[in-house]
């Protein structure tokens, strides 16, 4: 995360106003809601996780168990279970 100096981006009368609760303190304003994005949107990560999940799938509808996915796939017998009978 990177600081931006509020005089360069506020106008005067809203940096006023702020003063009156804070000053001299680094504050840290949210995003609206409406621009979150979902985790791992911008990474990736998202993305594999699903890749990774059809594939346990397929392999599931193809006859393997559950203990080899798991093995296959480094999760646990538990994970495997919630991602093939899961209804995505």
């Amino acid at each position: 995360m990177s600081y931006v100096k509020a005089n360069n981006i506020l106008p005067e009368k809203l940096i006023i106003e702020i003063q009156k609760y804070v000053q001299g303190e680094t504050i840290y304003i949210p995003k609206t809601e409406s621009n979150y994005q979902k985790w791992g949107t911008c990474s990736g990560g998202r993305k594999a996780i699903d890749e990774r999940n059809a594939c346990i799938r397929n392999d599931f509808k193809n006859g393997k168990s559950i203990s080899q996915l798991a093995d296959n796939y480094f999760l646990s017998p538990e994970t495997v279970k919630k991602i093939v009978y899961s209804r995505n």
